[in-house]
């Protein structure tokens, strides 16, 4: 798309961007333009998203079927043009200007990349962002990381020997006013001091925690693709400490969470996508079907600090009918919703059934909707849902009793009601439901004379 001059984007199933290592979102821009005036053989991009992270500048094709995505390294950015303010400018599209070093055909060249924000945005609020993260150079912490290290140490050693020669030098006694003003002094330099280590030490911790998150996605990842292609010549518990990695693994939480302040007026599109991609792994795991409920503990145990609401969630899985992910959004008619992948089939679940109802205890005393999620494997009021969807399908039929719902095999689901033959069909299919139940020994009443004329003869 954007030939030599700019690398292509890792895009997810749901059309946002692969982060890197340590790579966090800051800001998102829509119906954005991204050319060059000074430079014809540069790509003129229209109308697309804007991801602004401390690593790169994103750039998003969505009109397309299937999303493609270019990308400046904030590295390669020399120079960054400020805003201008003119008439002109307030009715006009705005617009921003930076200087990059990018290559075409293996040579690098200075070029004059201009956005135009023709979407409802703060173009003063992103520039800001812009500098902020060129400024902070994110992606010189890894090589920063092994010097400072050395740093530290060569910093508290030194610090020891001043220490040390501190201690060996008379301090003559100061009194009056002026001992008290030192005595102050004192006391707010070692409060500063302390105040000064404790911010230190709270800014490593910041810096472990991401790399934990990251290392914990890596070994997250090599555990999914190890348990596919190694599940054979493993025993069971070898299989159970794997499966229990996954879920203190999937736990540890997102790294870039979406935001409203990143995303502002796109927040519920881009949380859509982000809930359908982090959605795979439970589902999977659930067998294709998971309650929203569900989906909201997890997600939100995953966000961490930035927890949303039901409503956002809820109106994040609507909008998944316009966007092409695997995953939807499904509605019983007694109101239960899940989150259903769309390879999913319901004849399977309708198979396990039908081999659950036609066993002998089934059908003396049928299944209630605990038998099904204990034999499903599901949540109860997920699985009555699933009893009542085969009942509508005609392959149940119902009791109701003081005790709650309980649900039987559909003997007379064969019986057509258009046939012109229905009474020599329906004595039949009696005559087959009779059979069973004879089968089964669970014929326990008979007929009287005086009701319907027929021998006084077990029915």
């Amino acid at each position: 798309m954007a030939g030599n001059w700019l690398p292509a984007a890792q895009l997810t199933g749901s059309g946002r961007p692969v982060l890197q290592p340590g790579e966090v979102e800051c800001s998102l821009l829509s119906s954005v333009d991204l050319f060059s005036e000074e430079t014809p053989s540069f790509p003129n991009l229209k109308a697309g998203l804007v991801i602004l992270t401390t690593h790169r500048l994103i750039w998003v094709q969505e009109s397309t079927t299937s999303p493609t995505a270019i990308f400046i390294p904030l590295s390669a950015i020399t120079h960054i043009f400020s805003l201008k303010k003119s008439i002109k400018s307030m009715f006009a599209s705005p617009r921003f200007r930076f200087q990059a070093s990018l290559g075409e055909k293996g040579t690098k060249g200075v070029v004059v990349i201009t956005l135009i924000l023709r979407g409802k945005s703060d173009i003063d609020s992103f520039v800001e962002k812009f500098w902020e993260a060129w400024r902070k150079k994110a992606w010189e912490d890894g090589m920063k990381s092994g010097s400072e290290a050395s740093g530290s140490v060569l910093g508290s050693g030194s610090g020891h020997g001043s220490g040390g020669d501190g201690g060996l030098a008379v301090r003559m006694p100061v009194v009056g006013v002026a001992g008290i003003l030192r005595k102050e002094q004192e006391m707010w330099e070692n409060t500063d001091k302390s105040l000064q280590e404790a911010f230190q030490d709270l800014n490593a911790l910041m810096n472990k925690a991401k790399e934990m998150v990251i290392l914990a996605e890596r070994m997250r990842s090599k555990l999914l693709s190890g348990s596919t292609s190694q599940a054979t010549g493993t025993n069971d518990e070898e299989i159970g400490t794997k499966e229990e990695m996954q879920e203190l693994l999937l736990s540890v939480g997102i790294v870039s969470p979406v935001t409203k302040e990143s995303a502002g007026a796109l927040y519920h599109q881009q949380l859509s996508r982000q809930l359908a991609d982090f959605v795979k792994i439970p589902l999977e795991r659930a067998g294709g079907m998971i309650n929203l409920i569900d989906i909201y503990c997890l997600f939100n145990r995953a966000r961490g600090t930035e927890l949303i609401s039901p409503d956002d969630l809820l109106r994040a899985c609507s909008l998944w009918e316009k966007f092409d992910v695997p995953v939807m959004l499904r509605t019983f008619d007694s109101g239960v919703m899940v989150i259903q992948s769309k390879s999913h089939s319901d004849v399977e679940v309708f198979t396990r059934i039908r081999s659950m109802v036609t066993t002998p205890d089934a059908l003396r005393s049928g299944v209630t909707a605990s038998d099904a999620a204990m034999t499903l494997g599901i949540a109860p009021a997920m699985a009555k849902e699933h009893l009542l969807a085969a009942e509508g399908k005609g392959l149940l039929c119902r009791d109701v009793s003081p005790d709650g719902f309980r649900f039987f095999v559909n003997l007379l689901q064969e019986v057509d009601a258009d046939d012109i033959f229905l009474d020599i069909r329906v004595e039949v299919g009696v005559a087959s439901v009779v059979d069973k139940l004879r089968e089964e020994r669970l014929v326990v009443w008979t007929c009287e004379k005086e009701m319907c004329g027929c021998p006084n003869e077990e029915v």
